[in-house]
C-alpha cells in the first residue's frame, strides 16, 4: 500500500507491505480533505482484513455487497444486484461509478484508464446517487448488454461507491472525509476458464513471507487460495492455506503470506521444498492443481 500526505509545505510517501493481506475484495480509496491537506490510502489486494485507519474510515461510513461478482453472459446479457448499506447514525448521501482495473503482478488491484476488457462502457446501473437514512440500505441493478459480435473473453469493471462526510476538527476547521469501496464485477463472454500454473517460489527476508509465482494463460480470471506445506531435509516447517488471491486472466501474480505463529520468526539459508495446491473455482467439488517446487535461501539473507 502506498499513502501520500500532500500540503503546502510537505510531502511524504510511505510504501507499507500488505500483500498477504486479504483485502482484495475490499479495493477502497479513502482520501481525507482539507484547505491544505489531502492524505489518500489506497489499499488493495482481495477479501478483508482490515490494519489499516483507511480502511476503517470506510468501513464505518458505507458497506457494499457482494465486493465480487462473477456473471456468465447469456445472449449478450448479463446483471446482478448491489447491496448498499449506511451503518452510522447520520444519513449517508452516495455516489456510483466504474473504473477499469487490473491486478499488477507484486502490488494488486490497480486502475487504469483504459483496458480492452473494460465493461464500463457497457454497463448501466440505477440509481446512480442516492441518500441513506441512517441504518438502512438501498439495493443497486445492474446490467450489462453487450454487442453481438463481442469477441469471446472476460470484460471487468470495478463499481465505486462513494460518500463523503463533513467534519470539524478540535481547531474548529471544516474538512471532508472521502471513502469509496468498490465492487468488482466480471462478466465472461463464451466458454471460456482460468488456466492456471505454478512457475516458482522463493522467500521474501524483508518480509519474511513466502512468494509463489502462478499463471494464468486462460482467458477467465481466478481467485485462488493456497494448500500448502513447507519442508527442509524431509521435516516439515510449517503449513497452512493462503487467503483467496485474484489471478487475472492472462497474466502472473505472486501470491504471498507469512509464517504461521508456531513457525520459526525467520526461515535460515538452505533448500526449502515447497508443495500444496491451488484451489479456486465455487461448489462442492473446485479446481485444483499440485505443486511442488524448491527454493533456496542464501546464507547472507
Amino acid at each position: 500500500m502506498e499513502t501520500q500526505i500532500k500540503g503546502t509545505k510537505q510531502s511524504i510517501s510511505i510504501k507499507n507491505y500488505w500483500n498477504s493481506l486479504n483485502l482484495e475484495s475490499m479495493l477502497p480509496f479513502f482520501s481525507i480533505r482539507r484547505t491544505h491537506l489531502i492524505a489518500a490510502l489506497i489499499a488493495s489486494s482481495l477479501v478483508g482484513e482490515l490494519p489499516f485507519l483507511g480502511n476503517r474510515i470506510a468501513q464505518a461510513q458505507i458497506g457494499v455487497s457482494p465486493m465480487v461478482i462473477e456473471k456468465q453472459a447469456q445472449r449478450g446479457q448479463a446483471q446482478g444486484t448491489l447491496k448498499i448499506r449506511n451503518p452510522t447514525n447520520q444519513p449517508t448521501r452516495a455516489r456510483m461509478y466504474t473504473e477499469a482495473f487490473t491486478y499488477d503482478p507484486k502490488t494488486g488491484f490497480k486502475v487504469i484508464s483504459e483496458s480492452e476488457q473494460n465493461l464500463s462502457p457497457y454497463l448501466r446501473f440505477s440509481p446512480r446517487e442516492m441518500t441513506i437514512p441512517p441504518g438502512e440500505s438501498r439495493r443497486v441493478r445492474f446490467i450489462a448488454q453487450l454487442p453481438p459480435d463481442m469477441e469471446k473473453g472476460e470484460y471487468r469493471t470495478v463499481i465505486f461507491t462513494e460518500t463523503l462526510i463533513e467534519r470539524t476538527d478540535n481547531q474548529g476547521r471544516q474538512f471532508g472525509i472521502q471513502a469509496r469501496i468498490g465492487a468488482t464485477v466480471y462478466v465472461r463472454v463464451g466458454d471460456i476458464a482460468p488456466e492456471l500454473t505454478v512457475k516458482k517460489a522463493s522467500y521474501n527476508a524483508q518480509e519474511q513471507e513466502i512468494e509463489l509465482l502462478a499463471s494464468n494463460s486462460g482467458k477467465a480470471s481466478a481467485r485462488v487460495k493456497v494448500d500448502w506445506t513447507l519442508k527442509q531435509q524431509g521435516e516439515t516447517i510449517a503449513e497452512g492455506e493462503a487467503p483467496e488471491t485474484t489471478v487475472i486472466a492472462q497474466r502472473d501474480r505472486v501470491l504471498s503470506w507469512g509464517l504461521p505463529e508456531k513457525a520459526p520468526d525467520s526461515l535460515v539459508s538452505g533448500t526449502y521444498q515447497l508443495n500444496g495446491k491451488l484451489i479456486w473455482g465455487a461448489g462442492e467439488n473446485p479446481n485444483t492443481l499440485p505443486f511442488d517446487v524448491k527454493f533456496k535461501i542464501p546464507a547472507n539473507e
